[in-house]
């Protein structure tokens, strides 16, 4: 990191992090890198996998919670079906006949829209603001990477019409324009790989040209077997503008390859010049 760079929260820096130019096109994850308006979804997925898996002779209700916890997360940032393919796959391990993964997948929905209800209608309302249910500091972030002319993509692992118009009600539709992409109901057709392998055929550019910002594995994972950079948002979605770090968040990101680990976008400006130098 250059020495004349100064930072108000925490910003770090991985060992193998090396400053570079010309980056040209910058993939945002969407859920917890830049909306909350699904803030809380494990508290809906977890529980809803605990009622539904058989339990191991002596295996407790904390031992299975665990269990399925991992499996949530590690597939954090993929589509969500490959969550309930996984549920399906540890019933099956246990000797019963799981529903289709679809099913658990619209039964999770149907549980997470009631959660987020109030969210929804109020940013349709007006009675929320649209920084309500952003992550700190993301529209001037996004306001800078706009000026400096980058293009912007939006990948995320939630059905992509529930991505589409939540970024709308989110107000972000003006810097992603066509380039907002979610899970499709043929789950083979998508995923962030295929987007950035897009982004880099579409574009004709090499991996380093590619920056990308994201609170999941997935799109850090894929980022650097590019060559791109990545930068983790170990968002404190709970408490959003805390400026904490979500240890869980970090030490994952970090351990996928992350070059840089950031809690929210309090410092994306000061962030940018680093990362891309002080002009474009």
């Amino acid at each position: 990191m250059p020495l004349h760079v100064a930072f108000g929260g925490s910003v770090e820096f991985s060992p193998s992090y090396e400053p570079r130019g010309g980056i040209s096109h910058v993939l945002f994850d969407f859920d917890g890198t830049l909306s909350l308006i699904r803030q809380g979804w494990p508290e809906v997925m977890v529980p809803m996998f605990v009622e539904m898996l058989p339990r191991l002779p002596g295996e407790t209700e904390a031992e299975a919670r665990q269990l399925l916890y991992e499996d949530i997360m590690r597939l954090n940032g993929k589509q969500t079906i490959y969550q309930m393919i996984q549920l399906a796959e540890r019933i099956k391990e246990r000797g019963e006949t799981p529903r289709d993964p679809l099913w658990y997948k619209n039964e999770y929905l149907r549980r997470l829209n009631e959660r987020i209800r109030d969210r929804v209608e109020g940013l349709e309302a007006g009675r929320l603001t649209t920084d309500d249910l952003l992550v700190f500091g993301s529209r001037a972030l996004l306001e800078r990477l706009r000026a400096r002319g980058l293009a912007l993509y939006l990948a995320s692992g939630t059905d992509e019409p529930y991505v589409k118009r939540e970024a709308q009600l989110l107000g972000l539709e003006p810097y992603f324009g066509p380039h907002i992409y979610g899970a499709l109901d043929d789950y083979r057709k998508f995923s962030k790989k295929m987007v950035i392998e897009r982004i880099l055929r579409e574009n004709r550019i090499e991996g380093a040209q590619l920056l990308s910002f994201g609170d999941g594995y997935v799109e850090i994972q894929n980022t650097k077997e590019v060559g791109g950079l990545a930068v983790a948002v170990a968002s404190d979605e709970a408490n959003n503008g805390s400026g904490r770090v979500d240890e869980w968040k970090r030490q994952r990101l970090l351990g996928v390859g992350a070059d840089v680990v950031i809690p929210d976008y309090r410092d994306g400006i000061a962030l940018l010049d680093c990362l891309l130098g002080a002009t474009n």
